[in-house]
């Protein structure tokens, strides 16, 4: 809960029981700063295991396979595919987080197992991962703001009325927002150009150029594995495992970070 600073709050009496009460001004400062905050962080909590990291990857992809098979094994049983979606659909949300914490350095200190490890998660749901992990950077470093934020960025009434009525729909009515993250990996946000798979995008420098190439790649290393098991598991069984967990993952992103 946060605490108001004195400057923060004035009190006011309650029409209703006549009890003063305080009101806090979200817009003053608060009565403590950054390095306050983690300095009441207890130490061991700012030690990255390696090994703990992994062990959450081990049980996650334990989690995925048992789905996997007991979907496989009640394919016949109507009422057990929507529980498979809701669930796999989340577990394919924890994967996305594991590789988030790759991208921000949280899984290890090793920068070359986060990529190595950060590649494997994300590129198993579609992501690229150094696209998004450098997009991601920026979207920390301008958060909130109007104009330089990365996702779910305010248009201003100039950009809005320059959107297609496909765009409009896709942005704005719900429930098609919930479903905009493929979209924000192709062509990014409305009024930004460039793309999370594209080396030469404007949102990337020039250094981080070979990154951009080995995580799309990856990306299509995916698809191509995808594509494979179309052809021996049928598409329609694939679209089951693997489709609609990931549409409902693609929901619990945007409806978080919405």
């Amino acid at each position: 809960m946060a605490v108001p600073s004195p400057d923060a709050v004035q009190k006011l009496q309650n029409p209703i029981n006549g009890v003063q009460e305080m009101e806090f001004d979200p817009s003053a400062p608060p009565p403590f700063k950054v390095a306050d905050i983690r300095a009441a962080i207890p130490d061991h909590c700012w030690v990255k295991n390696p090994w703990r990291s992994l062990s959450y990857v081990v049980k996650d992809i334990l989690v995925i396979s048992s789905l996997v098979a007991m979907a496989v094994f009640f394919k016949n049983t109507s009422w057990v595919w929507p529980v498979y979606w809701a669930a796999q659909g989340t577990m394919f949300w924890a994967i996305f987080v594991l590789g988030h914490d790759c991208g921000h350095g949280s899984f290890s200190d090793n920068p070359n197992l986060n990529s190595f490890v950060g590649h494997i998660l994300h590129s198993s749901i579609l992501v690229p991962y150094h696209g998004w992990r450098i997009s991601h950077r920026t979207h920390h470093q301008n958060h909130g703001h109007v104009e330089n934020d990365e996702s779910w960025v305010p248009l201003n009434e100039k950009t809005y009325k320059t959107l297609d009525a496909p765009t409009k729909l896709l942005r704005f009515k719900i429930p098609f927002p919930l479903f905009a993250y493929p979209l924000y990996l192709w062509q990014r946000s409305p009024g930004k150009s460039g793309s999370h798979f594209n080396p030469y995008s404007a949102m990337f420098n020039p250094n981080e150029r070979h990154y951009i190439v080995t995580s799309t790649l990856c990306w299509a290393l995916m698809v191509a594995i995808l594509c494979y098991l179309s052809t021996v598991i049928g598409p329609t069984l694939l679209f089951n495992l693997y489709g609609i967990p990931y549409l409902v993952f693609v929901m619990w992103l945007d409806f978080v970070t919405y």
